[in-house]
């Protein structure tokens, strides 16, 4: 199963394309969608959703996360997340797919072991799960680490599931 995660951003939305083949996980391809900071919001919106759609087009994933965002204390700024967020949302919605939303803290804590690790700890842990990869960036990092925790909480999911249908039996 091929699992998208994506780190929104509306000058940098990462992306990381995760396969789980046989309780193995591989590492795909990464990167980040980019716009120009100060252009206009719906021409930077627009470029985000065709960069996104054409990664989903391109690596056809099953499954999809996208890291939850925070309000901080400058409220255009964090609209203007919240709308990117909207794209990182809606793309692989429109392909048909279920979207997981977890908040930084759990996806932290899911691959690193603390729930208020750094960006460096970050890259850190995703390095070790796919050694000698090349990633594009720290939003990229970041996105992989979205798709390790949704595939992390979807086999979680699935032993669940069968334990509990084997109680039921």
């Amino acid at each position: 199963m091929r699992v998208l995660g994506v780190d929104p951003g509306l000058r940098n939305m990462g992306w990381g394309m995760i396969e789980l083949t046989g309780g193995r996980l591989h590492h795909i391809a990464n990167g980040v969608c980019c716009t120009a900071s100060g252009g206009i919001l719906a021409e930077r919106l627009l470029s985000l959703y065709d960069q996104l759609s054409e990664v989903v087009t391109r690596f056809a994933p099953q499954a999809a996360a996208v890291e939850q965002t925070f309000v901080n204390r400058d409220g255009a700024a964090t609209l203007k997340l919240g709308q990117a967020r909207a794209i990182a949302l809606l793309v692989p919605a429109r392909a048909g797919l279920t979207v997981g939303e977890y908040a930084p803290n759990a996806v932290k804590k899911t691959v690193v072991g603390v729930g208020h690790a750094d960006k460096r700890q970050v890259d850190h842990m995703v390095r070790l799960q796919f050694p000698g990869i090349q990633i594009a960036g720290p939003d990229a990092a970041d996105a992989l680490a979205v798709a390790l925790c949704h595939a992390h909480h979807m086999g979680s999911n699935g032993r669940l599931a069968a334990a509990l249908a084997k109680a039921g039996a």
